[in-house]
């Protein structure tokens, strides 16, 4: 490439926090308390750490080493897991609760998959360089000489096995290689500068990224499809609003998940952007919705099938 890239070649849009539509999303997604609030802990750690020392002065003086290990983590999650499972729509707004919760601006930066390039020598490395090098200068504005972080700045990679493939396979490019190197090199960057900001991972193929970040990851979560308990709790409450009884909810849960010669049930996507739109367009617009037509209609939606991971 021989112009420096751009902000729209380098990410999709920027999002800033807090923000009330990002927040209801957030709260959608039931049945992830225990991620969401790992996943917040985490950034807030890595975005603003005066939080967590703060913590340690009031109910644990003497902490020094510990609270040094935690706080040297490298500024990396990764969210793993099958298609559909709610990775992606908690990167995207997690950063939300983390303003609210450490008080402070919080930008969100997609990372493009359009930073792949077009395969010309140089490009894929020169634009991740370059996403890197914007991350690293806004949150440099951000950075407190003491105290509390002036804000924060949240890089998201989705389809991160796109970009960061293992350098140990056997068939990669060159420049794919070249490209994973700078982007742990970005990755180190904000470690090293102590940065307020962090870099966020999705991938359906967690064995596909390179060793070498996944051994940087401070946290990696796995995301699995919706047991019945979640199932019940992400259901429940729209069908009980259309008048559905508690056995008739139980009714659709059973429907959604693993059948009979089929061993997964629906994903969480399956279930919010199919299933309960259908079940409401199949009355509208002329009759009301009722319990036996859903429970056909869950039967009838097909769970989108589990990402197969290949070996390379």
């Amino acid at each position: 490439m021989n112009t420096k890239p751009t902000l729209d070649d380098l990410f999709e849009r920027r999002q800033n926090y807090p923000d009330p539509l990002a927040r209801q999303r957030l709260a959608a997604l039931v049945g992830l308390d225990d991620h969401k609030q790992r996943l917040m802990k985490i950034l807030g750690l890595l975005i603003n750490p005066e939080g967590l020392r703060k913590w340690a002065q009031s109910h644990h003086p003497q902490l020094n080493g510990s609270l040094n290990s935690i706080l040297r983590r490298p500024p990396l999650v990764m969210l793993a897991g099958d298609v559909g499972s709610g990775k992606t729509e908690l990167a995207e707004t997690i950063g939300d609760e983390v303003a609210r919760q450490e008080n402070i601006d919080v930008t969100l930066f997609p990372l493009s998959l359009a930073t792949r390039g077009q395969g010309r020598v140089g490009e894929m490395t020169q634009l991740i360089s370059a996403a890197f090098d914007h991350t690293v200068a806004e949150a440099s504005k951000l950075k407190a000489a003491s105290g509390k972080s002036r804000g924060g700045i949240i890089l998201l990679v989705d389809e991160a096995d796109a970009l960061a493939q293992s350098r140990e396979a056997a068939q990669m490019h060159h420049e794919d290689r070249a490209g994973v190197n700078a982007f742990i090199r970005g990755v180190d960057r904000i470690g090293n500068g102590s940065l307020p900001a962090a870099v966020i991972m999705c991938t359906n193929r967690l064995g596909a990224l390179d060793p070498a970040l996944r051994r940087r990851a401070a946290e990696i979560l796995q995301f699995q499809r919706p047991d019945d308990a979640q199932r019940r709790a992400l259901l429940g409450r729209p069908l009980s609003e259309l008048g559905f009884s508690a056995s008739q909810i139980e009714q659709i849960v059973a429907a959604t998940g693993p059948r009979a010669g089929t061993l997964y049930g629906h994903t969480f996507s399956d279930l919010t952007q199919r299933l309960l739109p259908a079940i409401i367009l199949d009355a509208y617009p002329t009759k009301a919705v009722t319990a036996v037509r859903a429970v056909e209609i869950a039967k009838a939606v097909i769970a989108t099938p589990p990402f197969q991971e290949k070996s390379a």
